[in-house]
């Protein structure tokens, strides 16, 4: 690692629609802007965007909710339609309250609503779900920008992000829920620490970490979906 990282945001990407092609999005906003991806860059990109791109988009119109769906959403206030959406995208269903729906998604993750998302998305009846496969979309489109940034550019990494809760915590931050060319964990069992005692049980989520910070930058609001990290 380098004594120091830089966390640069990609602006002015546009809307993404189905069909679009991310990549070539993605380092046409950043030439403008007068940034070029580096051998050893990380490349943050937002579930949302690679989503779209991908037409992970459900029209609420078009979904007949189960009794099931009916009776959550009768209890919740909400559209069961949307409800619908979420169990279907859900290998279960773990907590229901007054807000919210926890369930284990389809890839395993643990988090609100399966990861069905209405914000950012046009129209009030539509709803963006999360990637099928997010460590092959994060693989594809670290394929993609390889071929279309210089050659001396061998050494890139995708992240895919999304918006998660955590247990017993206030808030949400940013989470890794795909990537492509770096490990996700740094394992630092066996090593010393600073008295010589062994390390028995520290291993860092590093690719959440650097999905953590680009937040800061996304924001919800700003259109800021990329983020390109230096120097780790």
């Amino acid at each position: 690692m380098a004594d120091s990282i830089q966390l640069i945001p990609v602006t002015g990407m546009g809307e993404i629609r189905p069909g679009d092609n991310l990549a070539e999005m993605i380092v046409g906003s950043a030439s403008r802007i007068g940034l070029q991806p580096q051998s050893g860059d990380v490349v943050i990109v937002a579930q949302k965007v690679v989503s779209k791109s991908e037409g992970r988009l459900v029209d609420l119109r078009t979904i007949e909710p189960s009794t099931q769906a009916v009776e959550i959403a009768r209890f919740q206030g909400r559209d069961p339609r949307l409800v619908e959406v979420i169990l279907a995208e859900s290998n279960s269903l773990l907590r229901v309250d007054r807000y919210v729906l926890i369930t284990e998604t389809r890839h395993g993750f643990i988090c609100a609503n399966a990861g069905v998302d209405r914000s950012n998305v046009s129209g009030d009846d539509w709803v963006a779900l999360l990637p099928i496969d997010p460590d092959l979309s994060a693989h594809l489109l670290r394929n993609q920008l390889l071929n279309l940034i210089s050659p001396q550019c061998n050494q890139l990494a995708v992240i895919i992000t999304d918006t998660f809760g955590r247990a017993w915590r206030e808030g949400l931050t940013n989470v890794a829920i795909g990537l492509s060319g770096i490990e996700p964990l740094i394992d630092f069992r066996g090593q010393p620490d600073d008295h010589g005692k062994e390390l028995s049980a520290t291993v860092l989520a590093a690719a959440d970490e650097i999905a953590a910070a680009s937040g800061l930058l996304m924001g919800k609001t700003s259109r800021i979906p990329v983020v390109l990290l230096r120097g780790y």
